[in-house]
């Protein structure tokens, strides 16, 4: 196969700028990054044999193809300087500013991640670069164009590269373009992804295509003089161009069943005009002259795609009985479908629009669903699922019956929809309507579903919407409200515990709550303010009688002999003989859990910390020991502990690992691989709540055929 060379020039790439872009300033930073790049990197070549110059001069030109503005092209010309060259961001911040900075280091975090891989050591920092992404969305608009140049040239790669940056390609990278709404770089990189994964199908289809083309061609041009003939008619002004149905379209398309002849909407003409009036009126001219298909009409001008897409589309029996799919928009409105969000700095300076091109990116749905996960504090992986699961993959969209529209995660429920309106509305959620009908709160909803939610003020969330929901984030938030409501419960209840303990001791409550002395407590419990203090009394870290002791000593208590005492928060449920409130903590070097033998050690000013019997840092101390055991009040008690598996072989046997403790209720808070010779060695950091349920998960372990053996370790 025939591979050709793209031979872009500084002066091409200059001709393209320079068709929407005077400002003199702007053209002459664009200049200053292409000599920058250029001085940077010469004398590197490419794997395809090229200066390697060329590549961000063509990066550089496929983002003027989607109006980019200047910022971005700079960023283009740059993107792999801090990456590749002798370059520091501290040198180029200098040079171009922060923002242009920030955006090529920002391409530079992307370069280095695997997008598809599930390698674990990658989830933490795919977090970080999706969040970031969603920070200037310049970001990954410049990583698009990256990858379409790198996909034109993939075929100088070796075969196993070429399959994983095109799964790559299609997997990521296009739904975040589609998401965008950039059409042109998301149906090339699938079209090009689709040539190296599957290339037998590729080359047939495209085959099968031209070898049709002439027909085609022949039957839209026919097509497009009968349309041209009715609009002229009516001295409509417009522009009509035949629309070619992508590779990877048609063979989704056959994917699902479709045979080659019945795939109608390759057959397909595209219609441009100046206002959205004309656009209907186009649409009522063409559906009075040729006969329109049930159920192939879509209203996307009054009911616009997140990403900002607008247009009217029809499927119409055509001249000599051919089905034509029909696309009606404004000039405007074509440039976003074509160019997406890019686009929209193109146009920043105009304010008369009647395009609608009058969202910036922060109102793209995607970008906000984004924004919301990072908000939630979900953990690394739950993060980087979400986003793959609900933000890239296949939506659905509903509305209110206002007309409104929300994007949600297919399967999502109307405690879903309620939340994505607003969170009050969420909490207050008691029913739904959806197409008139009332349903219940399970309930599965479908595309295009009409949701109207009844709410009451004094209605609050149900526990079980927990498993309902379909959305991370809303279930983060149904998990928050739930710990809000306990901390406010803590707090009222630590406040009833001192009033009542000042009564009982005859101390006047305005007494004793002066800011010196509140001060004072603060400082004694590490708390910030009142409410903290009342918290840490309701939810048992301290007792009433401590807090008011920093203030009053009670000299009854002084008195009174010192009495075992059972010192429980969510770390520890340990009885210390013949001491009374005394902080006590669990040794972080042993992580001893319930069941353990285990004995405590006084330290200085930190109270006691108790260890495992066995634990190196005691065993060979004869002083400040204290007994201790465990209280056998355990109920929703959890540990921490630390085990160390030893494999036979160098496959990643995490996910069977992770099924083998999920089996046994054990939670896994973090997983460490450990590569060694041939072989992947793991340390799991795990909720447990004995050492029980610790021995039952190393014996299971250990009966894996890939584990030689699992032990608890001290660190």
């Amino acid at each position: 196969m025939a591979h050709s060379k793209e031979k872009v020039t500084y002066e091409d790439l200059e001709k393209c700028v320079k068709t929407y872009i005077t400002d003199k300033d702007e053209l002459e930073n664009i200049h200053k990054a292409y000599l920058f790049a250029f001085e940077k990197h010469e004398g590197q070549i490419r794997k395809s044999g090229e200066p390697y110059i060329i590549h961000p001069l063509c990066v550089a030109k496929i983002l003027t193809e989607i109006y980019a503005d200047a910022e971005t092209l700079e960023a283009g010309l740059l993107h792999d300087v801090l990456e590749d060259c002798n370059c520091t961001y501290e040198e180029m911040e200098h040079e171009f500013g922060p923002v242009v900075t920030k955006i090529v280091d920002g391409v530079t975090k992307i370069s280095r991640l695997h997008f598809s891989t599930d390698n674990e050591y990658q989830v933490e920092y795919t977090k970080k670069i999706i969040v970031g992404m969603s920070e200037d969305v310049r970001v990954i608009i410049v990583k698009l164009a990256d990858r379409l140049h790198n996909m034109r040239t993939l075929w100088a790669l070796p075969v196993e590269k070429q399959k994983r940056k095109a799964k790559e390609s299609l997997e990521i990278l296009a739904p975040i373009a589609h998401h965008l709404g950039i059409h042109k770089i998301k149906s090339e990189l699938e079209d090009l992804s689709l040539r190296y994964l599957k290339p037998d199908v590729y080359y047939d289809i495209a085959a099968r295509l031209n070898s049709t083309k002439n027909e085609r061609d022949k039957e839209v041009n026919k097509m497009m003089n009968a349309v041209k003939m009715l609009l002229d008619s009516q001295n409509i002004k417009y522009e009509m161009k035949g629309r070619a149905k992508s590779i990877y379209s048609i063979y989704n398309k056959l994917n699902k069943g479709k045979t080659f002849n019945e795939i109608y909407d390759y057959l397909a003409m595209r219609i441009l005009v100046d206002t959205k009036q004309e656009c209907y009126l186009v649409l009522g001219l063409i559906h009075s002259k040729f006969k329109p298909m049930q159920n192939r009409f879509k209203d996307y001008i009054a009911n616009p795609k997140p990403n900002m897409y607008q247009s009217l589309h029809t499927t119409v029996f055509g001249v000599d009985g051919y089905i034509f799919e029909v696309q009606i928009r404004t000039h405007i409105m074509d440039e976003i479908a074509e160019n997406g969000i890019a686009s929209h700095w193109a146009y920043k300076e105009h304010k008369d629009l009647k395009g609608g091109i009058n969202s910036s990116e922060e109102k793209l749905q995607f970008f906000k669903n984004i924004i919301d996960l990072k908000s939630d504090n979900l953990s690394s992986e739950e993060f980087v699922n979400s986003v793959k699961n609900e933000v890239l993959n296949n939506n659905i969209y509903c509305y209110t019956p206002k007309g409104d529209v929300y994007e949600l995660p297919a399967g999502a429920t109307p405690i879903d929809f309620a939340y994505h309106v607003h969170t009050h509305v969420g909490e207050t959620t008691t029913g739904a309507i959806v197409n008139g009908e009332i349903k219940p709160l399970d309930y599965e909803l479908k595309n295009n579903d009409v949701v109207k939610i009844i709410t009451n003020k004094s209605s609050h969330p149900s526990k079980e919407w927990v498993n309902i929901v379909k959305s991370t984030a809303v279930r983060n938030k149904i998990k928050a409200y739930f710990t809000r409501s306990e901390k406010e419960n803590n707090i009222l209840k630590g406040k009833d515990l001192i009033e009542k303990e000042l009564r009982k001791r005859k101390i006047p409550i305005n007494d004793f709550l002066t800011d010196d002395n509140i001060k004072k407590i603060c400082k004694e419990t590490k708390v910030e303010k009142l409410d903290d203090i009342y918290l840490e009394v309701g939810n048992g870290k301290h007792s009433p009688k401590t807090i008011i002791n920093f203030i009053y000593k009670d000299e009854e208590e002084s008195d009174k002999p010192k009495k075992t005492i059972i010192y429980k928060n969510s770390d520890t449920n340990v009885v210390v003989s013949g001491l009374e409130d005394i902080k006590v903590n669990l040794a972080s070097c042993c992580h001893p859990v319930y069941g353990d033998r285990i004995i405590g050690y006084i330290t200085k000013g930190n109270g006691i910390t108790v260890h495992r019997t066995s634990c190196h840092n005691v065993i060979d101390v004869k002083e400040r020991l204290i007994d201790c055991s465990w209280s056998e009040n355990n109920d929703n008690v959890k540990y921490i502990t630390d085990i160390v598996i030893y494999s036979n072989d160098d496959k990643d046997n995490m996910i069977k690992i992770l099924e083998d403790a999920g089996a046994l209720n054990v939670g896994v808070k973090s997983v460490r691989k450990i590569y060694q010779e041939e072989k992947v060695n793991y340390e799991l950091e795990c909720y447990v709540t004995s050492k029980k349920q610790i021995d039952n998960l190393i014996t299971s372990l250990r009966n894996e055929p890939f584990i030689d053996d699992a032990e608890r370790i001290i660190h």
